[in-house]
């Protein structure tokens, strides 16, 4: 974390206004000029539980989340179960306070809601001695107190908002501006008040005593604040989706609930269903009958989506789903980011697959790579799936709106027209031959609609003859699975006639590697970017194609390195694992940094990383971290 960025960490109790609030300081920061960037972490229960959100900003641009913070607003939990510290979860009301400050930089900022958090309670953290050490300023407030002269309780977080303007010295402009967009009337009036009375109270009855003080910075272009799941939304939008079901289930319901919100206006549907079976099987249909559709879940829904995965495949229906990791098995830790379901999307369903599985690293790639999921899925006629994580699924960041400025895409790839289909194969029951292998162009044959003239075949999930009938004939069985494993190197080869997917950074020149995939990437970017002023010479590859996989630019990448480490939030090393599955040839050059605790990577425990893997620093790495050394070593 540099000295010219505000790391604001709001923190308080499920219920809080917690998420509300940071979004809206996020938006203020960013229209004042700033480059901004949200973590967010929640519990994993319906009400209840401590929650922080993570705001990062500075004139220069911003990729992950930091190394620590430097400003922590401490509502407290008014919503705690049991505020006694021999309950089950302990003394919740106070641990937006106790928990959050072991991440607190030296010389860090700490407003608490003394109205809320009891001073004898306070008192046993030792807070005095522990600000007296690091250099900490602790400003008391009594927030609860100040919301309820004005109106309710739940307002102390317009009051926070407040103080932390005017410790920081930041106008208020942008966050009225904000306010007056989301509330109207007696509400608007009472917490504009609150605002207002806080900020003044910074000077008359608060001493300012730190040196922290707000980045300044100007944007060029307008700018939005997106999530990786706004993009994903955006990006099928765009490509001609018209279709969703699904069942709710997080992270991925942001997708779902994004793409319902905005469907009646464009005339497209939306279904939640029972089970993710229908939801996939929904998606199936509905793409069958001629209308760009998709469907998803997290790693337990998606589970459930596998037999209807393996129909879309068997019936070559394009589809995207979209797969929303968390850290598992099972259940696991439903609010926590992991990237472990890897191999599980890579594989599930039956069978040999045929399938394309791309994994965006920021929010600009979440939107590409959905519109490229769609434009391979229907060009090919097969199912795309994009993997993302809670982290990329719910951190905002600025994104430059020209960058959506785009053409749609509503085309129905290697559909024919009933022109096309009079001039096409049919058999001489008069059937038209969906699957004919003989005129197949890169594996595929181009299909035909219900209700088109002449375009008659049947859909089985049977193997099947060109024009659908149950086939098990051992050469047509070998010619149909030839002909749609022939899919995958069509796609790759154009692929690699494309701009590429995968992002690099560093110096091309550099002797040693860091790979990584998916959310990780930015964490690893700014790593990258350190390491080589620390005077290392370092370059990065974040992948995104995970299949069909692009072995030129991850062998070439392999081969200009000594050594390289592998990064990502998983305990197996899944991706590591698949490098090697399709280039085993370099697993004595792979080592491995692997975090799976529920939190993403910093740009610091990735650079202690490389420090120890590939610099050979003899030290213990952090806790938070694994480190696993490459093969034969």
């Amino acid at each position: 974390m540099s000295d010219d960025e505000l790391i604001w960490r709001i923190a308080g109790g499920s219920g809080d206004g917690i998420d509300s609030t940071s979004q809206n300081f996020a938006k203020a920061l960013m229209r004042s000029g700033l480059n901004v960037f949200t973590h967010r972490h929640y519990p994993s229960r319906i009400r209840g539980g401590h929650t922080y959100v993570e705001i990062r900003a500075a004139e220069h641009e911003v990729q992950s989340r930091g190394d620590g913070y430097n400003f922590l607003l401490a509502l407290g939990d008014s919503f705690a179960r049991n505020p006694q510290e021999e309950a089950y979860y302990g003394n919740e009301e106070i641990k937006p306070l106790s928990e959050n400050l072991d991440d607190l930089r030296e010389g860090g900022v700490i407003v608490y809601d003394e109205g809320l958090l009891d001073e004898e309670e306070v008192a046993e953290l030792e807070l005095e001695k522990r600000a007296e050490e690091n250099g900490w300023h602790v400003y008391p407030v009594d927030l609860r107190g100040l919301a309820k002269e004005h109106g309710r309780e739940v307002m102390r977080n317009t009051a926070g908002v407040g103080i932390t303007a005017a410790l920081l010295e930041m106008d208020l402009e942008h966050i009225e501006d904000l306010m007056e967009d989301a509330m109207s009337g007696d509400v608007l009036e009472a917490n504009l008040e609150i605002l207002d009375e806080a900020n003044e109270m910074v000077g008359e009855e608060i001493e300012r005593e730190h040196d922290l003080r707000i980045p300044t910075g100007e944007h060029e272009t307008e700018q939005a604040l997106l999530s990786g799941s706004n993009a994903i939304a955006y990006g099928a939008i765009d490509a001609g989706c018209r279709f969703i079901a699904g069942y709710p289930m997080t992270p991925w319901t942001d997708v779902f609930t994004i793409l319902s919100q905005n469907f009646p206006d464009m005339g497209g549907v939306s279904e939640q269903v029972e089970d993710e079976i229908a939801a996939a099987a929904l998606a199936v249909g509905a793409s069958h009958a001629g209308v760009k559709a998709m469907s998803g879940s997290s790693g337990g829904g998606f589970a459930l989506m596998s037999e209807p995965l393996g129909l879309a495949e068997m019936t070559e229906t394009p589809l995207v789903l979209v797969e929303s990791m968390r850290a598992g098995p099972s259940t696991g830790m439903p609010t926590k980011p992991e990237q472990a379901d890897l191999e599980f999307v890579l594989y599930t369903s039956q069978g040999d697959s045929q399938r394309v599985v791309f994994a965006p690293g920021n929010i600009e790639e979440a939107y590409e790579q959905t519109r490229l999921a769609f434009e391979i899925a229907w060009d090919y006629q097969i199912p795309a799936i994009i993997i993302y994580d809670q982290k990329l699924s719910g951190e905002n960041a600025n994104v430059d709106v020209e960058f959506f400025d785009r053409e749609p895409t509503p085309d129905l790839g290697s559909t024919l027209t009933e022109e096309e289909l009079r001039e096409a194969a049919h058999d001489n029951s008069g059937k038209f031959k969906r699957f004919n292998y003989e005129d197949a162009e890169d594996g595929v044959a181009p299909r035909s609609l219900p209700g088109q003239k002449g375009g008659r075949y049947l859909a089985t999930g049977n193997e099947h003859s060109p024009v659908g009938h149950i086939e098990e004939d051992p050469d047509n069985r070998t010619f149909q699975m030839d002909r749609r494993l022939e899919k995958l190197e069509s796609i790759r080869e154009e692929l690699d006639e494309r701009e590429s997917t995968q992002t690099y950074f560093g110096d091309e020149d550099a002797e040693y590697g860091i790979v990584t995939w998916g959310s990780s990437q930015g964490a690893v970017e700014e790593a990258v970017a350190r390491l080589n002023e620390q005077g290392h010479s370092v370059k990065g590859l974040s992948v995104s194609d995970m299949l069909p996989f692009p072995e030129t630019e991850v062998t070439e990448f392999l081969e200009s390195v000594d050594e390289a480490m592998v990064v990502e939030m998983n305990a197996t090393a899944q991706f590591r694992g698949h490098i090697q599955r399709e280039l085993g040839r370099f697993g004595d050059k792979l080592t491995s940094l692997l975090k799976y605790n529920g939190n993403p990577f910093e740009p610091a425990e990735v650079v202690e990383g490389y420090e120890i893997n590939l610099a050979d620093e003899e030290r213990e790495p952090s806790a938070q971290v694994r480190i696993e050394p490459a093969a034969g070593d």
